[in-house]
């Protein structure tokens, strides 16, 4: 066969295994059998390999996988990746309708959906061909993952519609067969066991090779259209209608539904049986507002969409003995008691250890050890204890007490006032609360430094090489070859690593600070506005708490951490050595340095909150517009806020705005602000008759 006869052939072959596999994933609807599938792509193979011009990016022969990948690439989502609020029963699903119809001023359209059990995945196709693929990540942030999607014969490589821009949504899942194969050859091997098809599907997504991940049989599902150039959709079964006419492989079970007591009726009507019956996991159904133009005037808070609702099914349960109680002691100090149970199955998985929370806990629901007690994973994750069956007691159960030493260190142990928990007062001279504060520093949301896991933390910390957070910062090679499992090429790579990490985010590295009440949004918040870790430092607590998203609790423990010498003393170590303490262009001062404000503008110091669809703009372009000019964006109105930018179908914050008296502007005032003129005309102010 010469090259003419070779590319028509490979294109012919491409086009057959395309269409199968579209038949296959989408329609569900197979036409020949897997060894006649299988012999086609054998032959595209072979040709590609006679012929390797032939060979491109987007054949169904680049599944298997290419090179494996050093570290993952961030990618930013271009719209926030929001998680979605939950229901566990009728009356929250009837809460949920009747915010819903107060926003929208009427009665409104429900499709439902399956919720599958997997990893949340973000999908961009330029002109028709995958070119990205990112997890979730914080939902603003994810990990570069296109190689290892690729992999999945699911995922169309092209769409069979050439569009100028698609980004979809969707989860990666692991099918119940897989996991249960995958998990007896790692039993057969030795090794770890996954705890269930969500662990294995994020597992193995994440893997740096891959030919592993295209070894472990994930599929996908997508549901949610995030970009679209080239075509529209106005509501969400057309938009599944859509995602399944250009090739993405679209969950079959959908129902629309008139009202809520139509939703209310479809949730009763699956059963334990029905969902066994699937060959996949879900853990609930996801209700969603069917009109798209709705999802705008609904809006959204900082996590949730309102024009959505997961109904999560309710948690299995099972009967356990309580063979002992055990301690953690967290990074802050809180000691969690553990249950140790005789091993039982549940929601799919072997449970053999369940949380009790806290002291109060166990006193309200008398736990002892040598109890039965009743078993459930609340939301089908987490195992707790919520009931005990004092009628199967024998008399020799004992009661727990918290113990007057920590088990880590020995320091006496406290419950503050006001608070559930007690506390180790052994500080950074716990070794527990070291080794979890370092497990936390070097983690994925935080200074994410590879191969830093907690076995090795422990590790360094036993041969006595760190002593906190700062000293990763001063490991050396030839420290880490002496150890166990340490080679010259590990330890090498561990060291670039940590040194890698020294140029992360100041946000990231407020969140590895592990302030107590500052998560990853509260750090992203602190980080956009003093710019410095020392200007934080000398904020006072009115400074911080004049800030949107932070209150009083995350102000005072900001300034309880910066008032501790000992965390000062971490903090100049981190410093010698080179870690960023500074946001990207605000120079680099040194403690007790002013440093200039690199945002100043002409919204220095200005408030915004943003509500309905601008026109010719989109939420994120309007954000930062405002931000580059030196303003703030915040989720919600307040009286702090001093504008409030209103688009088409404002939503519930412009009706907040008005009642406390706060200025309602439209896009043509934003834009008298940005160019530096007076603060609004009455023209452009955004009236509602």
């Amino acid at each position: 066969m010469d090259l003419s006869a070779a590319r028509q052939r490979v294109t012919e072959l491409r086009r057959l295994i395309e269409e199968h596999n579209y038949r296959y994933y989408v329609l569900d609807q197979p036409v020949i059998s897997d060894q006649e599938y299988d012999a086609l792509m054998r032959e595209l193979l072979a040709l590609e390999e006679a012929y390797p011009e032939l060979r491109t990016p987007d054949s169904p022969s680049q599944r298997v996988g290419g090179a494996p990948r050093e570290e993952f690439a961030q990618v930013r989502h271009p719209q926030a990746l929001l998680s979605l609020n939950d229901a566990f029963n009728e009356g929250e699903l009837l809460d949920f309708d009747r915010r819903v119809r107060e926003l929208a001023g009427g009665p409104v359209e429900y499709v439902i959906e399956a919720k599958i059990d997997g990893l949340a995945v973000a999908l961009t196709y330029n002109d028709g061909l995958f070119t990205l693929g990112a997890t979730r990540g914080d939902g603003q942030v994810g990990e570069e993952v296109t190689a290892n999607l690729k992999t999945i014969p699911a995922l169309p490589l092209r769409l069979r519609r050439s569009l100028p821009l698609l980004v979809v949504r969707g989860e990666v899942y692991m099918p119940k067969g897989a996991f249960t194969a995958l998990n007896a050859a790692r039993e057969e091997a030795g090794e770890p066991l996954f705890a269930n098809p969500r662990n294995a599907a994020a597992g193995s997504l994440r893997q740096l090779d891959p030919k592993i991940t295209a070894s472990r049989s994930l599929s996908l599902f997508v549901y949610q259209v995030i970009s679209l150039r080239g075509a529209t959709v106005f509501t969400q079964t057309g938009a599944l209608d859509f995602l399944a006419e250009v090739g993405l492989p679209v969950n079959p079970y959908r129902v629309l539904a008139p009202d809520i007591q139509a939703v209310l009726a479809e949730v009763k009507a699956w059963t334990p049986e029905k969902r066994a019956a699937l060959p996949y996991e879900i853990d609930g159904l996801v209700i969603k507002v069917n009109d798209l133009a709705l999802h705008p005037v609904l809006g959204a808070t900082a996590k949730a969409p309102r024009w959505a609702m997961a109904y999560k099914f309710p948690a299995e349960q099972a009967t356990a003995r309580v063979e002992g109680i055990i301690l953690r002691v967290g990074r802050t100090g809180v000691l969690t008691p553990t249950a140790v149970l005789t091993p039982v199955r549940l929601a799919g998985t072997t449970v053999s250890r369940a949380t009790l929370h806290n002291e109060d806990y166990i006193r309200e629901k008398d736990i002892r050890i040598g109890d039965t007690v009743i078993v459930q994973k609340a939301g089908d994750i987490i195992p707790e204890v919520v009931a005990v069956l004092p009628e199967r007691r024998t008399g020799v159960e004992e009661a727990f007490t918290m113990p007057e030493r920590c088990p880590a260190c020995g320091a006496a142990v406290v419950r503050p006032p006001g608070e559930a928990a007690h506390r180790c007062t052994g500080g950074l001279a716990c070794p527990a609360q070291v080794l979890e504060g370092i497990i936390h520093f070097a983690s994925r949301g935080a200074m994410d430094i590879q191969g830093l896991g907690p076995a090795i933390v422990a590790q360094l910390l036993e041969a006595g090489l760190l002593h906190d957070a700062a000293d990763l910062y001063y490991l050396k090679k030839e420290d880490l070859v002496k150890l166990e499992r340490f080679a010259e090429q590990s330890a090498g790579n561990l060291v670039a690593a940590i040194a890698a990490s020294k140029e992360q985010p100041l946000e990231r590295l407020l969140f590895a600070l592990g302030i107590r009440h500052v998560g990853q949004r509260a750090a992203r918040v602190l980080a956009g506005h003093f710019r410095t870790l020392d200007r934080l430092a000398g904020a006072s607590l009115e400074e911080i708490t004049d800030l949107p998203d932070i209150g009083p609790r995350i102000a005072e423990s900001i300034r309880e951490f910066f008032a501790e010498p000992r965390n000062l003393a971490v903090l100049e170590k981190l410093q010698r050595a080179g870690v960023r303490l500074t946001a990207a262009g605000a120079g680099t001062a040194a403690p007790g340095t002013a440093v200039p404000d690199t945002t100043a503008g002409p919204l220095t110091g200005k408030t915004f909150v943003l509500t309905g669809t601008l026109p010719g703009m989109t939420r994120q372009e309007a954000e930062k517009l405002i931000t580059s000019a030196g303003g703030k964006v915040s989720s919600s109105v307040s009286k702090k806020t001093d504008y409030v930018v209103a688009g088409d179908k404002p939503g519930s914050k412009y009706d907040r705005a008005r009642e406390l008296g706060v200025p309602v502007i439209d896009l043509e005032g934003l834009k008298r602000l940005l160019e530096g003129k007076r603060s609004w005309r009455r023209e452009d102010l955004y009236d509602r008759v």
